[in-house]
């Protein structure tokens, strides 16, 4: 016995500690039978079940886990509505027979349980020496459990009052979660120290040093009841958000970091400057502040207008130069000399959030426009073209309009629509084109009824244009998926032994000089257009390039994007 206690002690496991007393029990001639007896309890297997079963338990508890989400249950099911919603292969319907079966839902529905359950400690009592200054019924002492994590709340002081105010709850936070502390409540201390003469900094810092349990006198707003509702809004974000840096937020501590590209969900909209948001695919059920779209907007308006002083060396000269801008942007849209207002000024585009929805092509839906753009040195109408040579009976391009003379081995409707330069100009002038210009003398162009055509024959229609003609291409009708093709660009050519051209090798050397001006066009292509991109395809050679856009091709056929809601409203 002695020797198993030392063996358990030196780090053995509570299973390997029982076999090893067992096997030290030696029946004598006084305690025979109790010896007997316990060695045929210790030796029992099931008992040796339940010692494995209890240090797997404890090893896993050492791991600290966390749900990766609480709602599992829920996801099964809009999985299985999604398997239902089409044509399903054998292991489709496997799996909506599994998540459909009363013991996985079983199983997922105590698993949602255990997630969405409160394991925080039962808080102590309160002291017997805490004195309320207050009558009860307008005091509240609420005690949280905050552990390292934000209380989830901001506050304010009122100008009128001079009272500390919650001024908003962090959806999924310790104070959100508590149900106890609301928007509009007064606080008057926190751990017994008051805050009434503290400024918003001293109070943010002591709320955030406080750990374990926290204890917090309130005087609750009038309307209590007004809580906030979580709504289901999305939005890609179109910049990248750092609120460490932003001098302007509420509570940094409290601000969510987001890249462009990022899908938020905006679960409150109630403070038209701070919205409360998640991202989407983040285990994190503790919401975040991001600037309003409204709030953004200004901010930009603002710096745009403040930028434009700078560079003016007086402001005079400032607002002439602006007046010079507007009339120009005018000029060069509608062909005019005339002045424009100051109302052309809402025709700045601010990147700032684009709403959108999940979607996903139904079978009697005419498939999606892919667009292909691309930086210097991305050939991408080679790429499209292999792609298409391979399955032509699923995707295919638009035929472009010329007035180039016929060759004598084309045909009008196969390589190019040929037409004369008045159709031509007539077609321009009432914008039929997508993209038109001139090579060598002669007009070509891409019409978007050709696109059209491609469609009407249930194909995939693949086009490659300037980064220009996204914004005329992203419409309900045409729902683009847009692909952002760039070469593989070597970071300095004296790492190269010898220097090939990127994205496929075939055309020899080239200079330094050609890869900067390549690195150059594709930073300026990702800056003015990198918001309206779907996928970026890195592109070193031409097979693998090849074999990813038909990836990325058969996916947009089958799974589920996000995409402006717009398209699906309209």
């Amino acid at each position: 016995m002695k020797e198993a206690m030392q063996v358990h002690s030196a780090g053995a496991g509570l299973h390997e500690t029982l076999a090893l007393l067992t096997s030290q029990l030696r029946p004598d001639a006084n305690h025979k039978e109790d010896m007997v007896f316990l060695k045929d309890v210790f030796s029992e297997r099931s008992l040796s079940y339940l010692m494995k079963i209890h240090e797997k338990l404890r090893q896993y508890e050492k791991q600290s886990p966390t749900p990766v989400l609480h709602s599992a249950s829920a996801l099964a099911e809009d999985v299985a509505e999604e398997l239902q919603s089409g044509p399903m292969s054998a292991e489709e319907k496997e799996l909506l027979h599994l998540l459909t079966s009363p013991h996985l839902r079983a199983v997922l529905s105590v698993h949602d349980t255990v997630a969405q359950k409160n394991f925080d400690p039962v808080l102590p009592p309160l002291p017997d020496d805490f004195e309320d200054e207050l009558d009860e019924e307008s005091v509240k002492i609420v005690r949280l459990v905050k552990n390292k994590e934000p209380l989830g709340a901001t506050i304010r002081r009122d100008e009128s009052t001079g009272a500390v105010i919650v001024a908003r709850i962090m959806k999924g936070g310790a104070a959100d979660r508590s149900g106890l502390v609301h928007v509009g409540d007064e606080l008057r201390e926190v751990n017994g120290s008051s805050v009434m003469h503290k400024g918003p900094d001293e109070i943010s810092q002591l709320l955030s040093q406080s750990q374990g349990s926290i204890t917090l006198k309130i005087i609750p707003a009038i309307r209590e009841e007004d809580k906030l509702k979580e709504s289901k809004v999305f939005m890609r974000a179109l910049f990248d958000y750092t609120p460490l840096e932003d001098r302007a937020t509420p509570c940094q501590e409290a601000g969510l970091p987001f890249k462009r590209g990022d899908i938020l969900q905006v679960v409150s909209q109630d403070d038209q400057t701070w919205w409360q948001a998640k991202r989407v695919g983040d285990c994190s059920l503790r919401a975040g502040l991001i600037p309003s779209k409204q709030f953004q907007e200004r901010r930009l308006a603002y710096r745009i207008h403040m930028g434009s002083l700078q560079s003016s060396k007086s402001p005079n000269k400032a607002v002439s130069g602006l007046r010079r801008s507007f009339r120009l942007s005018r000029k060069d849209r509608r062909g005019s000399s005339g002045e424009a207002s100051v109302s052309d000024q809402n025709d700045t585009e601010f990147l700032t959030y684009e709403e959108v929805t999940r979607y996903q092509q139904k079978p009697n839906e005419r498939p999606r426009l892919v667009v292909l753009i691309g930086s210097l040195g991305a050939r991408i109408n080679e790429l499209k073209q292999k792609v298409i040579a391979e399955n032509p009976h699923r995707y295919a391009v638009a035929v472009p309009h010329t007035t180039r003379p016929k060759k004598s081995h084309e045909k009008e409707g196969v390589e190019y629509h040929f037409v004369t330069k008045e159709v031509f100009d007539a077609d321009a002038q009432n914008n039929k084109f997508i993209e038109y210009g001139e090579y060598k003398e002669n007009l070509y162009g891409t019409s978007i009824a050709a696109i059209r055509s491609v469609q009407a024959k249930n194909k995939m229609c693949l086009v490659d244009v300037q980064p220009e003609a996204l914004k005329a291409l992203r419409t309900a009708e045409f729902k683009p998926y847009v692909i952002f093709v760039k070469p593989r660009i070597p970071e300095s050519r004296r790492r190269r032994s010898a220097a090939t051209s990127p994205g496929g090798g075939e055309h020899g050397r080239i200079t330094e000089e050609d890869l900067q001006e390549m690195r150059l066009s594709a930073q300026q292509t990702d800056q003015q257009y990198g918001h309206l991109v779907d996928r970026v395809l890195i592109k070193e050679d031409t097979a693998s390039a090849c074999a990813e856009l038909r990836s990325i091709l058969e996916r947009l056929e089958r799974e589920t994007f996000w995409v402006p809601v717009s398209w699906i409203k309209a």
